[in-house]
């Protein structure tokens, strides 16, 4: 449905070290960068980009859930995004009221925005 998502932040430089450290784990990497005012845009393998700039309008909060290809990854998420400055919102671990198998962590990025990673396969 997307091709990609743009937002704008209030501290560019925190917010790009924070989502490059922790979408690593994803597979995210930098697909091109430019001034702050045009940002960065991150992108996964044949999936949709996110893109974030410099602005110094308010930001609403957000929440955006990534995908991860296994609970492995969710982990690996999580321990990258608090090292890089998130605050927890969720540990790793299953939330059998959305379904059996929803393997997700919580962070707050710098911005106050609710980050998510999702595993939605069972244990391997």
């Amino acid at each position: 449905m997307f091709d990609h998502v743009k937002f704008g932040v209030r501290d560019y430089p925190a917010a790009r070290a924070f989502y490059v450290a922790a979408l690593a784990p994803l597979g995210v990497k930098v697909g091109s960068e430019g001034e702050p005012s045009y940002g960065i845009e991150l992108c996964g393998e044949g999936e949709p980009s996110l893109c974030l700039f410099q602005t110094q309008q308010p930001t609403a909060a957000l929440h955006i859930a990534f995908s991860a290809k296994s609970r492995a990854q969710v982990d690996a998420f999580y321990r990258a995004a608090l090292a890089a400055g998130a605050r927890d919102n969720g540990p790793p671990g299953l939330r059998p009221k959305y379904h059996a198998n929803y393997y997700a962590a919580f962070v707050i990025d710098p911005e106050g925005h609710n980050i998510e990673a999702v595993c939605h396969r069972p244990e391997a």
